[in-house]
């Protein structure tokens, strides 16, 4: 019924009127006057509740051909640009320091999701436990990696707008506080007795890191987009091969054609097809996986983020967690406060924000963060899965 009352019902109308709409998101967001506002509210945001109110006054549908093509297809296509980019060896030469922090943030999202839910889960709707799940992605890796969950687990895009919230209020506090905490660094290493050799080794190493860039061609752009679809297509044709895993599904047909694309995408960050990245492959996968939250943004139900505030207590203790964890293994392994930020916003904030941090501690160690954060969407996938299969055995779904 809504959608033969919307203003606009061809699927094409509504793929350009979302296209349109975050085009004009990222455009605004980078006008002088509105750089503090999407300092504070990221455009992640917006790409999801504006396309939430569009359809709340009747603009778009809340069902249409374009968001299930937008799903199937665009999913796979961000997943597998960010893939081919990551640089295991980069993240080897960073360090045991670096490296041991990174997977402590890991642990501490994986382990807290059970807790939190534990506590919170009886005054929420039965089948939270999906949300919990596609958060724990995005707090292990960034958007890419909730999306991908909510997939897997079958939370409907309708539900998703809590967990929205909770992602940017609880993890962009997180993240104000350690920029603020960042003046406090050479105090917190000298009581930590930090030893900070890694950190002027790896500013060192940064010269051996590739941060060639070349201008973007028309043959490049069209080598990046074909590759891309190639493999989505290829991927979702297997995974529709493959048996569901999971009683309720973790696993899904959906799950495997991303965890596929994944793995291939890896494999290939091995071989010269990592190269793309000179002309900027990641941006065109961040390009695919923006147009698709506002696909779900436009199915997504206003009246669920009334729910938010029990969500954003379970939120706030969950990252405690996470917080509590990092700040214990940093004493034990006298890791400097540098790679207790990065390594915790590498998880939670993703490649968006963990350069950002990194780079406001110390500035020629922007490219450490983006690593990092690399690495966390490929943790994300395989640790939400996991935190996945937990929650649905605490629900007994």
């Amino acid at each position: 019924m809504q959608e033969a009352t919307a203003l606009l019902s061809d699927p094409m109308q509504v793929f350009g009127f979302l296209a349109g709409l975050i085009a004009l998101v990222f455009w605004l967001s980078e006008v002088p006057r509105f750089r503090k506002l999407f300092e504070v509210l990221p455009p992640v945001l917006f790409a999801y509740f504006l396309p939430t109110l569009a359809t709340t006054f009747g603009i778009t549908p809340a069902e249409s051909p374009a968001y299930d093509w937008m799903r199937a297809y665009l999913l796979p296509v961000a997943l597998f640009l960010l893939m081919i980019t990551f640089d295991l060896r980069a993240i080897i030469r960073l360090g045991r320091v670096a490296l041991i922090m990174m997977f402590t943030g890991t642990v501490g999202i994986v382990i807290g999701a059970p807790i939190a839910f534990a506590i919170f889960g009886g005054f929420l709707p039965d089948n939270a436990w999906q949300g919990f799940a596609a958060l724990s992605g995005s707090w292990i890796g960034g958007s890419a990696n909730m999306v991908a969950i909510a997939e897997s687990v079958g939370l409907p895009p309708a539900e998703l707008g809590p967990f929205i919230v909770v992602d940017t209020v609880v993890a962009y506090s997180w993240m104000a506080l350690l920029l603020f905490l960042s003046n406090f660094q050479d105090r917190f290493d000298r009581w930590n007795r930090a030893d900070r050799t890694a950190i002027e080794e790896t500013n060192h190493r940064l010269q051996e890191l590739d941060t060639k860039r070349h201008a973007l061609d028309l043959r490049m752009a069209l080598v990046i987009i074909g590759i891309a679809f190639a493999a989505a297509v290829l991927g979702i044709a297997l995974g529709e091969r493959m048996p569901p895993v999971g009683r309720p599904t973790i696993i899904s047909n959906t799950t495997w054609a991303v965890l596929l694309v994944v793995t291939a995408g890896i494999i290939l960050s091995f071989t010269p097809v990592r190269r793309l990245e000179e002309w900027g492959a990641s941006r065109f996968g961040y390009a695919a996986l923006y147009l698709l939250i506002t696909a779900m943004g436009a199915q997504a139900d206003l009246k669920a983020v009334l729910a938010a505030p029990l969500y954003l207590a379970a939120g706030v203790l969950w990252l405690a967690i996470h917080i509590g964890l990092l700040f214990l293994v940093a004493r034990l392994v006298r890791a400097p406060l540098f790679f207790v930020a990065t390594g915790s916003m590498a998880n939670v904030g993703g490649a968006a924000s963990a350069p950002v941090v990194a780079g406001v501690y110390h500035p020629a160690m922007a490219p450490v963060g983006l690593l990092m954060a690399v690495a966390g969407y490929v943790l994300g996938i395989y640790g939400g899965i996991l935190v996945a299969a937990m929650l649905s055995r605490l629900a007994g779904a």
